[in-house]
């Protein structure tokens, strides 16, 4: 397996922290700087992280917000998961959990 990236995207946080709850708010604002998308548009935008944004929408953003692209989106690197040979066993963690069954002896 490969490494990735783990996007958090923070435009309900920002909008929140400018006192705007709605998400059709931001149709009319985004308008005025040239982006047109529709309330169904803005609203994945706000409640999704989006997988393909545009430049003048993510600066439009930052300029209705007063924020930075770094304020928006934030990217932690994910480790990649090592692949174990056959037989290996995994001591990274703890080790596991095994059932005990209480046998008395028969009475007689």
């Amino acid at each position: 397996m490969t490494g990735g990236f783990a996007i958090s995207w923070h435009l309900r946080l920002r909008m929140a922290e400018k006192g705007m709850y709605a998400t059709t708010e931001l149709v009319p604002l985004l308008a005025e700087r040239g982006v047109d998308l529709s309330r169904e548009q803005v609203f994945r935008l706000v409640t999704q992280p989006p997988q393909r944004l545009s430049m003048d929408t993510l600066a439009a953003l930052c300029d209705i917000l007063g924020c930075t692209p770094n304020d928006l989106i934030e990217v932690q690197p994910v480790q990649a998961a090592v692949r174990k040979a056959v037989g290996e066993v995994d001591r990274s963690g703890p080790p596991p959990v095994r059932r005990t069954a209480i046998r008395r002896p028969a009475a007689e």
